[in-house]
């Protein structure tokens, strides 16, 4: 079994040891990077990837080569969508400021949003806004532990949800060398390829039950438990309904239930416009961040009016940035794209068909152990050997950068290393879907040889 690799390293980093192998103009760009932007930067790929202009699912290099983006979802909506470019321009030649003022824009986008949450927040929540997912993340927190006078937090055990001091304290993935908040606890994430999918959720809701006890036995109790609705950093974990016993698990012990939205929202999972609508749960915060604005720094959450009433009457929120007219304008663009171009519908289409063409490659490779996900976000888990499912990261990062030698763009994901990540913009094509699929094909050969 391949041995996990050194956590709180990006799985497909380029390697400064390998700077020598870089032609004589990559690597000169390289080594400026590295002597003004530091040492805590990394670069994706072996041979690291330089874009100078993007279009729809492609990307662009200063000699014009073409690269497909299946990785990218911050622009959800694709790189450069016209009609988000031209809705920031035009904001941006009339009005740029901060939120005490009243403007139309962000009280126009709220409305609009508001019914898509269902449950209690659609029926009298509200949305705040921010510029970062971290910040979300970050201020559903601070809510939460206000509106429960209780300070734990329960995730899972490779959650990522922030950078800022506060969610790089529950973000395991980061590393050991990033050390977690002193009241965060983790639970397992829902493995389908190694569990039983009809019990994952029952154990989940035990596993949180036992952490929410164990923080109260310590003085204190559970603000919250967050979780990412398609555990992306877990492995990609799409089993519908795993988090319906979950939530009744956190309400009972007097903790508030956070959807972390900000990589599985917006229609990526294809069946419904919010991940944790796949879960048929009604979360009390939900938060959300880099495909909202297609590439504009727009974040938020939503929230039902009981628990922030008492944050809202003991404390105020304000940020600069946050919920500003160009952001509104871009946020409200890039809805009404994924409205209009029905994206949420190709997500599920584009999906199903990547899907397939991954189970029939698994046919022809055996390293190939598992093909899951749901939309856009898909997960081909990597194994030396099925009947162990023994993790292979090594074939995962070398067909992560096979791929790029071949101008596709994935990555890879979970506690292992060896799952590949397939996230593309959300206006994925059928042709787009043959390049990724005919790609594969090719690499995988290579690295089954």
């Amino acid at each position: 079994m391949t041995a996990l690799p050194s956590r709180g390293k990006m799985v497909n980093a380029f390697n400064a040891d390998s700077l020598a192998a870089l032609d004589p103009a990559r690597r000169a760009a390289v080594e400026r990077r590295q002597r003004l932007l530091g040492p805590a930067y990394r670069l994706f790929y072996q041979n690291p990837v330089e874009v100078r202009e993007g279009r729809g699912t492609r990307l662009y290099d200063s000699e014009g080569r073409e690269y497909l983006d299946a990785y990218n979802n911050v622009v959800s909506v694709g790189h450069c969508h016209p009609h988000v470019v031209e809705a920031i321009h035009r904001q941006l030649t009339t009005l740029c400021t901060h939120t005490r003022y009243i403007q139309e824009g962000i009280l126009d986008y709220a409305e609009a949003m508001l019914p898509t949450y269902g449950g209690r927040i659609a029926a009298g929540g509200h949305m705040m806004f921010t510029c970062t997912g971290s910040e979300a993340n970050d201020l559903a927190m601070r809510i939460a532990k206000h509106a429960t006078g209780h300070h734990g937090i329960i995730i899972t055990e490779e959650a990522y949800h922030g950078n800022s001091d506060l969610t790089a304290g529950f973000s395991a993935s980061l590393g050991e060398a990033s050390p977690l908040g002193e009241w965060v606890r983790t639970v397992p994430a829902p493995d389908s390829y190694r569990g039983n999918p009809d019990e994952l959720g029952q154990q989940m809701a035990e596993a949180v039950t036992k952490q929410a006890w164990g923080l109260k036995r310590n003085g204190d109790g559970l603000a919250a438990f967050i979780a990412d609705s398609l555990f992306s950093s877990d492995g990609i974990y799409a089993t519908p309904g795993v988090l319906k016993p979950v939530i009744e698990a956190v309400h009972a012990a007097g903790g508030l239930f956070v959807a972390d939205e900000v990589q599985s929202g917006f229609g990526r999972s294809g069946d419904d416009f919010w991940g944790f609508q796949r879960h048929r749960i009604d979360p009390d915060i939900v938060s959300m961040g880099k495909p909202m604005g297609n590439g504009y720094p727009v974040a938020g959450i939503a929230v039902v009016p009981e628990v922030v009433e008492r944050f809202g009457r003991d404390t105020r929120y304000f940020n600069t940035f946050g919920g500003n007219g160009v952001a509104m304008a871009a946020a409200m663009a890039t809805l009404e794209v994924i409205r209009d171009e029905k994206l949420q519908d190709n997500a599920k289409a584009m999906g199903d068909r990547i899907q397939a063409g991954f189970r029939d490659l698994a046919t022809r490779f055996p390293a190939i152990g598992d093909v899951r996900g749901a939309g856009l976000y898909i997960g081909v888990e990597m194994v030396s050997d099925r009947a162990t499912k023994a993790a292979d990261a090594s074939a995962a990062t070398r067909i992560v950068n096979g791929l790029r030698e071949k101008r596709v763009l994935i990555s890879a994901t979970g506690p292992r290393a060896n799952v590949l990540k397939i996230r593309p913009p959300i206006v994925f094509t059928e042709a787009d879907v043959d390049w990724l699929l005919a790609a594969s094909a090719e690499v995988l050969a290579e690295v089954c040889a």
